[in-house]
């Protein structure tokens, strides 16, 4: 999942990419470089991030995905408002991409489960946030988080199927870095296998996190590229079914010798 940010503060890129023709450039050079699914967002979940106005993050990633769905490719929109929710399908795009795993409601009293439940096929990534982008660092998570973020997924994902929803069209992401330190981001990466034992797919977004920062001393987050391949391959090693990128050619790289090696080793256990 190639991420392509409409944004002029997200914490990696915020900028780059902030107009529709750049952001549509980007797109099309994630998808030369391997992208399967694009990301489209149009307000950034960093720490300590502004809330965007509806109409202006509409105006944002509207006309991306208008011209996007055109590629035929997946397009998944990374909002948690259910009216650009909502506006995004109708364009055409394939997933909603929450990290509010659904749970706000729009001014007209339609919530985000409402929209993802009356649309028949869009999928959908619940992902788990602690407290809310403006405070989520200050105040993070306590104890062990694997079993706290496992319990919220678990009852995310059912209430889904309780409205309706195919159990095929969830996806469950437990959210690096939405306000967890840097060793339960390490133990939610570690014990992943804990989280597929509740029968969904996973999405690991590790791409240029701070926890890597942490862990690297790389203070400047676009410089994270090599931690953020390995965090992805590990990720996937542990089961993980996408990964949320932003370095695409490089992790699809990383990825095309680690399957290359299972292949192998596979041929020589058959033989």
């Amino acid at each position: 999942m190639g991420i392509v940010n409409v944004t002029p503060d997200s914490f990696s890129d915020g900028g780059v990419h902030a107009d529709t023709a750049s952001a549509l450039r980007h797109a099309e050079a994630l998808l030369r470089e391997g992208a399967d699914i694009l990301d489209i967002g149009g307000e950034s979940t960093r720490p300590g991030a502004p809330p965007v106005p509806l109409e202006e993050e509409l105006a944002r990633v509207a006309p991306v995905v208008r011209e996007a769905v055109r590629w035929g490719v997946p397009i998944s929109i990374d909002t948690s408002k259910p009216e650009v929710m909502a506006e995004c399908l109708a364009l055409g795009a394939d997933i909603v991409n929450d990290v509010w795993a659904l749970r706000r409601t729009g001014a007209d009293g339609r919530s985000a489960e409402d929209v993802v439940a009356q649309d028949p096929a869009c999928g959908v990534v619940l992902m788990h946030m602690h407290r809310q982008p403006q405070d989520m660092q200050v105040q993070p998570m306590q104890g062990d988080a694997v079993p706290q973020v496992r319990e919220f997924l678990a009852a995310r994902a059912q209430a889904l199927l309780a409205r309706g929803v195919a159990a095929e069209r969830i996806v469950l992401d437990y959210g690096i870095g939405f306000g967890k330190t840097v060793e339960q981001n390490l133990d939610l990466l570690a014990r992943q296998r804990e989280l597929l034992a509740l029968g969904w797919p996973l999405l690991a977004g590790w791409s240029r996190k701070s926890t890597l920062g942490r862990l690297t001393g790389v203070a400047v987050a676009a410089e994270r590229l090599g931690a953020s391949v390995a965090a992805a391959m590990l990720a996937v090693q542990r089961g993980a079914r996408i990964v949320r990128v932003h370095d695409v050619a490089a992790t699809v790289q990383a990825l095309q010798v680690w399957m290359a090696l299972n292949e192998r080793e596979s041929d020589r256990e058959d033989a």
